[in-house]
């Protein structure tokens, strides 16, 4: 029996830095995007390259476990150098594999990550065994068992083993986590709401949230400034139409910008725990998995669990690989003693 179960994606990570690479930013009316760029028919000298283990399933996995949980991992993969790289890697981790699904006819996931020279980054990814698992292949015992059930994106065909898991983790008193991915979005808020009226805890990142809610941030103007308030009155848009159960708690986090909660009662910004940034591949992973731990270790504290989370994601981006720069929850406490001044803003919904 283990505490808590992830379900999410096991990838090898490529990681290419170049610092020849740019940054376009596009701003519309409505809207702003930023992209990665190089020139286009040339061969440019990669600065940095390094590969490591990744992916949702895997890197909240070791995340529960550092922070001192008994933790399952339920992931796919295939047969291959890149599945044996898996398994070497949790060989110093205390993560149990024996709900792993192993598929000789599948690929393992691959990605080859960009970093830019700000930190951030784009993802070329194989999804592989990631994008199906089946219903036949998931070990529902270990999930009856366990205290909380955490859902990294599902990406394809995985993404069809939703519904039942979390209804039968409902059903037998598993607290879930969800972290929403674009696969599920993208079939639409009337497939989406019958996951998010199971989970306690639901995490987006705020273009996620815009997505599944089709409500987008409106940008300042001459007459108005969105940006002098606490809360965005579109982000709050977001949060009362994704929050459907009483009991639950919705995090949205920003990237440079922090994260925000609701829980119904109150809203809450937690900005970014200051630190070298490296890349930020795993922070969402990070900052998601030690939330949810966070509410268990301060006693649904959610102000607690955001700057926990914080710490623990600064920690990760401060060096490449999404799992290398973790922390365990004596170290997140000493830094939040250090720290007295790093505190969340709350208003009254």
């Amino acid at each position: 029996m283990s505490e808590v179960i992830t379900i999410g994606s096991a990838t090898m990570d490529v990681f290419v830095e170049c610092d020849d690479a740019g940054v376009m930013s596009v701003r519309l009316k409505d809207k702003s995007a930023d992209y990665m760029s190089y020139p286009y028919g040339a061969k440019m000298e990669i600065t940095s390259f390094a590969t490591q283990v990744g992916g949702g399933g895997v890197n909240t996995a070791v995340n529960f476990d550092n922070l001192g949980y008994d933790t399952c991992a339920i992931f796919k993969v295939g047969d291959d150098i890149y599945s044996q790289g898996l398994f070497d890697f949790f060989k110093t981790k205390g993560v149990k594999l024996n709900s792993v699904i192993q598929d000789k006819s599948d690929s393992t996931g691959f990605s080859i990550i960009l970093v830019s020279f700000e930190g951030d980054r784009t993802v070329l990814a194989h999804r592989g065994a990631n994008a199906h698992i089946k219903k036949s292949e998931i070990d529902f015992d270990a999930i009856k068992n366990a205290k909380l059930l955490y859902i990294a994106p599902l990406n394809g065909e995985s993404n069809r083993v939703l519904d039942d898991i979390v209804k039968f983790a409902r059903e037998n008193d598993t607290r879930v986590c969800f972290n929403a991915g674009t696969t599920g979005i993208k079939k639409g808020f009337n497939y989406l709401k019958k996951i998010l009226e199971l989970a306690d805890v639901v995490v987006m990142n705020k273009e996620e949230a815009s997505m599944a809610t089709k409500i987008n941030l409106r940008p300042d103007t001459k007459d108005v400034k969105y940006s002098s308030e606490l809360i965005h009155p579109d982000l709050k848009e977001m949060f009362k139409k994704l929050k459907v159960s009483d009991y639950q708690v919705i995090v949205i986090t920003d990237g440079k910008h922090g994260a925000y909660a609701y829980d119904g009662k109150k809203y809450y910004y937690c900005p970014v725990f200051s630190g070298h940034v490296a890349s930020t591949l795993g922070a969402g992973d990070a900052f998601a998995s030690t939330f949810c731990a966070g509410l268990d270790k301060f006693d649904l504290d959610i102000s607690k669990a955001l700057v926990a989370a914080s710490i623990n994601s600064s920690g990760v981006v401060s060096v490449f690989g999404a799992t290398q720069g973790l922390l365990t929850f004596d170290e997140i406490q000493a830094r939040m003693v250090q720290n007295p001044d790093f505190k969340v803003q709350t208003i009254d919904a």
